[in-house]
């Protein structure tokens, strides 16, 4: 799936290596969505906040996130708990458009087709913008990085792997099946909609297992 902003840059750093803060996103590429946005559902009662929207190649918004919980920071960069458990608690829901292979709007060229594989990658490559091995020293990242996000897109491409579990979690009041991994770094899911959209998720310091998901009814309400 090509996009002109990917899950690596969900979190793009200033100029320094600091992150740039989630408060400074705007809701305008969110509005110019043609597919609704999907959040964890009401039972979440923390912190929401916009990250960032990915287009295809003829401009159309093509899948975005939305951060809940606590703002993460890189995994070797944040505080842990006395237990050593991570203070930071997180879930990020990314919303893809369920789309066909079709032409771009300028006739230049092919779209592919999204499927749940295009979300379970974008969530793998989300959560690792957020993670580095604390004995890595940083010129080395990039390359790290690079490493594994070709793991994560050989991962989402075989959903049907023994990387993978199955679970069943409720979108919009229905029990909807997602395919389930674990990390070191934390956890992934995606699955589909009966909205017309797919949905991935990845977190840290918060269970996958308790979530609900849920159609956002006003995203401009987070701007």
């Amino acid at each position: 799936m090509e996009t002109t902003s990917q899950a690596v840059a969900q979190a793009p750093a200033a100029e320094g290596g600091q992150q740039v803060p989630f408060a400074r996103r705007t809701v305008d590429g969110y509005l110019q969505a043609a597919f609704p946005w999907y959040g964890l559902d009401e039972a979440f009662t923390g912190p929401r906040w916009l990250m960032q929207v990915g287009t295809a190649a003829d401009g159309a918004v093509e899948h975005g996130s939305i951060g809940h919980g606590d703002e993460p920071s890189v995994k070797n960069e944040y505080a842990v708990g006395s237990a050593g458990e991570p203070k930071e608690k997180f879930a990020v829901v990314v919303t893809v458009a369920a789309s066909p292979s079709r032409r771009s709007a300028d006739g230049t060229g092919l779209l592919e087709a999204t499927s749940v594989s295009s979300a379970a990658w974008l969530a793998g490559v989300g959560l690792l913008s957020f993670t580095w091995p604390g004995q890595m020293d940083h010129s080395l990242r990039d390359d790290w990085l690079d490493q594994q996000t070709e793991t994560a897109w050989a991962l989402a491409d075989d959903l049907a792997g023994s990387d993978w579990s199955s679970l069943s979690l409720p979108v919009d009041g229905v029990p909807t099946p997602f395919h389930y991994r674990e990390s070191e770094f934390g956890w992934v899911l995606a699955g589909s909609t009966q909205a017309g959209v797919h949905v991935g998720a990845y977190g840290r310091g918060m269970s996958a297992y308790g979530l609900g998901f849920a159609m956002i009814k006003d995203i401009s309400a987070y701007a």
